[in-house]
């Protein structure tokens, strides 16, 4: 089986659980990983045959994915912030909504930078306290979660990818366990978010995948992170220091109001779709 042979045969196999353009994508994805050349190398050589091995790794990946597991820890990796990061079920797969949090508050940093002191709450594959230290290389980055998993990966990535992080295991939702932490000029988060309730609308590949841990927060609690998180603010936010968090698309305006009437001055910001997806608070 020749390279573009290989190709077509995964397009035609992922069309069946996937729309053309997606399992088009994904297809790629595969040869990628299997030949280790990129799309625009492989033109050149798209006669070339897939090695008896290379076949047989090809099959083992289409049957995997033809289950609805995401490419992604199918692979074991995922792309964030140009940037390829391990990934696997003790960790949600980056997403893009979430590097335009980074880049919003890449946007608001002041340069040339001061020591900052960054604390990144949740953070799961390292994707965002990683993507910010390579940014802002003279910060210092801490990052937190309740995962001991998670934080062994976030610890591999961070190694692999050159970026000197600070990872604590704690669980943030207790007020002990947080107050232990040093003060931080910026607090991020893209923390759990997704009531139970919405579980039944959610596709197969994220709910029979990625950890609930990080998803859900209970129905009559959503905003459960955030409260948390702002009343950590208040105690251990420096001067002009702010909090930036990813929310749920469904409650910006109370997610708002919860930072607002906690103190800060706060912002909601849209994602690139267009939906409410971000909040910046600064104390008043």
């Amino acid at each position: 089986m020749t390279i573009q042979e290989a190709r077509r045969h995964g397009m035609q196999r992922l069309s069946a659980i996937y729309a053309t353009g997606e399992a088009s994508t994904i297809s790629d994805w595969v040869i990628e990983h299997i030949t280790g050349t990129k799309a625009q190398d492989r033109y050149s050589g798209a006669g070339k045959e897939l090695g008896t091995e290379q076949s047989v790794l090809l099959d083992q990946l289409l049957e995997r994915l033809l289950t609805h597991e995401p490419v992604q820890y199918v692979l074991g990796e995922a792309w964030f912030s140009g940037l390829r990061f391990k990934v696997d079920p003790n960790v949600l797969i980056p997403r893009p909504e979430t590097e335009e949090l980074v880049e919003w508050v890449i946007d608001h940093c002041k340069f040339p930078l001061g020591d900052l002191n960054i604390l990144d709450v949740g953070t799961g594959s390292g994707c965002i306290a990683i993507s910010l230290k390579r940014r802002l290389g003279k910060g210092k980055v801490w990052a937190c979660d309740l995962s001991a998993g998670a934080l062994a990966l976030a610890a591999e990535n961070a190694r692999t990818l050159g970026a000197d992080v600070h990872f604590v295991e704690l669980d943030f939702l207790s007020a002990d366990a947080r107050a232990a932490l040093p003060a931080f000029d910026i607090i991020i988060s893209n923390p759990p978010y997704i009531p139970e309730r919405d579980k039944s609308d959610m596709h197969s590949n994220v709910l029979g995948y990625e950890p609930h841990m990080a998803l859900f927060v209970p129905d009559d609690d959503g905003l459960l992170f955030y409260r948390a998180i702002a009343a950590f603010g208040k105690t251990h936010l420096k001067k002009d220091g702010a909090v930036y968090v990813e929310i749920y698309e469904g409650a910006g305006q109370a997610t708002l109001e919860l930072f607002r009437d906690a103190g800060y001055t706060a912002e909601l910001k849209r994602d690139m779709q267009g939906k409410d997806r971000m909040i910046r608070g600064v104390l008043d």
